[in-house]
């Protein structure tokens, strides 16, 4: 059994705690899933789980979340940073997203197993959160061509757009596809920019 010294928590032994919990609740779900599972899977200590997580299962649960989010927001980051204009800013944080979500084989599995838990994180209880995540990961990428306040909207909507779409797809539009999103996304950017940046 591994642990950390009294007085230090490392990230190593915090994201092995992580790694166990994602695993553990993939298996047997949220309900399911005890303290002792995660000990088991990450041959950390009851004892340093809680003096890094104190409050159990919930603190454990919330934890992961954040950590999740913070990786699934920085590589949708890396991966728009390098577009030049607000069209392709646009279409890849949303193309990106939504493939993300697609391949999430973590998310797909909860959905499966305990879909009120998970539909709760995506919808009434989690959608503020991964609204503040995407405002602060992708919105300095939008200001420049936008400003702050129509950046902070438009990040808003697309944000909702894009997880609405994962919950309920279209027939119409596939916002995983390039090809397929970029001219439904193009007449919302119009009405967001500026007069004189307006795509004509």
């Amino acid at each position: 059994m591994t642990d950390v010294s009294p007085g230090g928590a490392s990230t190593g032994v915090e994201d092995r705690v992580l790694d166990a919990v994602l695993e553990c609740s993939q298996r047997w779900g949220y309900e399911r899933m005890t303290i002792d599972d995660v000990v088991e899977r990450s041959g950390v200590s009851r004892a340093t789980i809680y003096r890094l997580f104190p409050g159990g299962r919930e603190v454990l649960f919330e934890a992961l979340r954040v950590r999740e989010l913070d990786r699934f927001f920085a590589d949708l980051r890396a991966e728009v940073e390098t577009a030049d204009t607000l069209d392709d800013i646009v279409v890849r944080a949303v193309v990106g997203a939504t493939r993300a979500l697609r391949d999430d084989e973590h998310l797909a599995a909860m959905l499966a197993a305990e879909p009120g838990e998970m539909l709760s994180q995506l919808t009434v209880d989690g959608v503020p959160r991964i609204i503040r995540m995407a405002t602060a990961s992708l919105t300095p990428l939008v200001a420049s061509h936008l400003g702050p306040a129509r950046s902070r909207a438009l990040i808003d909507i697309l944000a909702r757009l894009t997880i609405s779409y994962f919950l309920a797809p279209s027939p119409l539009v596939d916002l995983g596809d390039e090809a397929s999103a970029r001219p439904f996304l193009a007449p919302m950017l119009r009405e967001f920019s500026p007069p004189s940046t307006a795509t004509h």
